[in-house]
């Protein structure tokens, strides 16, 4: 590199400061720990950051503001722009998320751009996409993995997935979590949140149906063991209004609006007795891992990507019965030495620190690399009787509408 630093584009975030979600906490951090080996150009959402709000660099890294939403069908035209703007400087592109993948066949054919790209989660099975939306997304899918020098999967399931579906070797690069910190309440907060002086649960996410919203308020609506404190973007939409509406008069549920702020949120999850996390879609969830870094026993979805990101060693529930059952049969000394073992699995795994230099080794990879690793598929000379065997269903079938519907 003779000492001048590479050129590195972050593509597909809502923006810096991070104040939304995964993919903004994981640009901070690259953002914080490899300023030294990059210059960093991050690209930002002019519907979330005002006029007045915004800002030329971060932490060293150069902003630019595009006049587009960074969700939703937008998100499309957001990252494409983002994209081609990038080329105009930018060694390395680092997109996050399909949603622009369509323009890199041409960017791979007339460009030496390096373009490296996590898939996130199986985007296109979540239940919030139209069915047009789902087939953009599934194509959109195929060509990010086919035209990048490196893809990333953010779980081992989805790595499987990746390589059974497109024969490609993908590389497992998970979330941090060492961001999250314990925090002892004190009488202001005991005024806000009367609750935290008692046991209760914890669940925040996006209020979307494959998160099992309504199944998990069902249950801690009956339930009078502990209450259930869950955060989420209620107002966002009809589904998220209805389930408002519906549950907010339950004297064991206590239905809050999006809490940004870390300290915050951080308060009101580390002094939680239990976390449940109801996600069926998507790969390493980062609710997830902070909440396992904060010791949090986990009572989790029964799907691969929770799975693989416990180790198999949290407690899980497919129905309204099991989840009741553990609710009810999970004692206080069991809680506690599930929540020991979440912790040390975070403290191995979830830090940034490793994150970040996995992404820099990746970034290096592709510099390397003229044609992508691949593995053989050999998934092809197996029939859907034997593959149906295999827990994760979204792996048994190669055709989209012969997928089955569920995770």
């Amino acid at each position: 590199m003779n000492g001048k630093k590479r050129s590195l584009a972050i593509i597909g975030t809502v923006g810096l400061p991070a104040k939304y979600g995964g993919f903004e906490t994981l640009a901070n951090h690259l953002v914080e720990n490899l300023q030294d080996d990059y210059d960093m150009t991050v690209y930002c959402s002019g519907k979330k950051y005002m006029k007045d709000q915004r800002i030329k660099s971060y932490k060293g890294a150069r902003l630019v503001y595009l006049p587009f939403d960074a969700n939703g069908v937008q998100s499309i035209i957001y990252d494409t722009f983002s994209i081609l703007h990038a080329l105009w400087y930018a060694e390395v592109l680092l997109i996050l998320g399909v949603a622009g993948a369509w323009v890199l066949p041409f960017v791979k054919l007339l460009t030496n751009k390096k373009i490296v790209i996590s898939i996130d989660g199986i985007e296109w099975k979540r239940d919030k996409w139209s069915l047009p939306a789902k087939l953009y997304l599934y194509w959109a899918e195929k060509i990010a993995v086919k035209y990048s020098h490196v893809d990333i999967s953010d779980n081992e399931s989805i790595q499987d997935y990746t390589a059974m579906r497109y024969g490609s070797l993908s590389n497992v690069i998970e979330y941090g979590a060492d961001h999250t910190m314990q925090v002892t309440p004190n009488a202001d907060d005991l005024r806000q949140y009367p609750f935290l002086n008692k046991p209760y649960a914890f669940k925040v996410c996006r209020i979307e149906p494959e998160n099992n919203i309504d199944m998990v308020l069902k249950v801690f609506a009956n339930n009078a063991k502990y209450p259930l404190v869950m955060v989420g973007n209620w107002r966002n939409s009809s589904y998220g209004q209805q389930l408002k509406e519906r549950y907010s008069k339950s004297q064991y549920l206590i239905l809050l609006d999006p809490v940004y702020e870390q300290r915050s949120i951080d308060l009101l999850r580390s002094n939680a007795i239990l976390y449940v996390h109801g996600h069926s879609a998507g790969g390493t969830n980062p609710s997830l891992v902070e909440a396992m870094y904060l010791g949090l026993p986990i009572f989790a979805y029964g799907i691969s990507y929770n799975k693989t990101t416990t180790e198999q060693k949290a407690k899980y529930f497919m129905t309204e019965q099991e989840l009741i059952h553990l609710i009810k049969n999970v004692d206080g000394l069991e809680l506690q030495k599930l929540g020991h073992t979440m912790l040390e699995i975070a403290h191995r795994r979830y830090r940034w620190e490793v994150i970040a230099r996995k992404y820099h080794a990746i970034i290096l990879k592709a510099f390397e690399m003229d044609v992508k690793s691949q593995v053989v598929p050999a998934y092809k000379s197996l029939g859907p009787q034997l593959l149906r065997q295999y827990e994760a269903n979204h792996l048994a079938y190669h055709n989209l509408f012969f997928e089955t519907s569920n995770n």
